[in-house]
């Protein structure tokens, strides 16, 4: 059998797959989290041979997930299933270590077979995503500038960014200028709006 933890935060979708992935005669959901900051622990209690990770859910994103898995059980391959079909997250995701991503809208048996040829080792890439990927290009944006711009999504001011990372305000203004430059945009909000949407935060 095939242990597989399934991390979803929405409830329906959840019970939805695990009671689908159940149907199959050699997949067993051993493990249900709803927040991404649960997963490495169950992941260490369960010892699923795949996790099965969404990327928006609270308290941790599932990439951010995705990396720590890397560490607390090396041996968990990990898929990435979304809604969201960003360009830079499938880059993201990769870097992170995950072996697949798939989006939601696909049939079950497609799931199930993405689950069993990450597990032979495979990678398995949605090819429309993995198209879109290619045409986008790299992730133009720094660790450092996207730590920024993201901390700069509740409209905080130049002083308080400068305080709450630590950084000088000239610094924060060279990070914010630079992010909003990379991404073709007139100032920090329409550059954190840019950044989401191409999947690069």
């Amino acid at each position: 059998m095939i242990r597989v933890l399934l991390a979803e935060d929405q409830g329906m979708m959840r019970g939805a797959l695990a009671l689908l992935l159940g149907l199959e005669p050699d997949i067993e959901v051993v493990a249900q989290v709803s927040r991404g900051d649960e997963v490495a622990a169950a992941a260490v209690a369960a010892s699923p041979d795949v996790a099965l990770l969404d990327i928006e859910m609270p308290g941790l994103s599932g990439l951010d997930a995705a990396a720590l898995l890397r560490t607390a059980v090396p041996s968990c391959r990990v898929l990435i299933l979304t809604t969201f079909g960003r360009p830079g997250y499938l880059r993201r995701a990769m870097d992170a270590g995950a072996r697949g991503f798939l989006v939601k809208d696909g049939p079950v048996e497609e799931l199930a077979e993405a689950i069993r040829r990450v597990l032979a080792g495979q990678t398995v890439i949605d090819p429309a995503l993995a198209a879109a990927a290619l045409a986008a290009g790299p992730n133009p944006l720094t660790e450092r500038e996207r730590e920024v711009l993201a901390s700069a999504a509740d409209g905080a001011t130049i002083a308080d960014l400068a305080i709450r990372l630590h950084l000088s305000e000239s610094t924060v203004r060279n990070y914010l200028s630079a992010a909003i430059g990379k991404t073709g945009t007139r100032n920090r909000m329409e550059a954190l709006q840019t950044a989401r949407t191409q999947g690069w935060l």
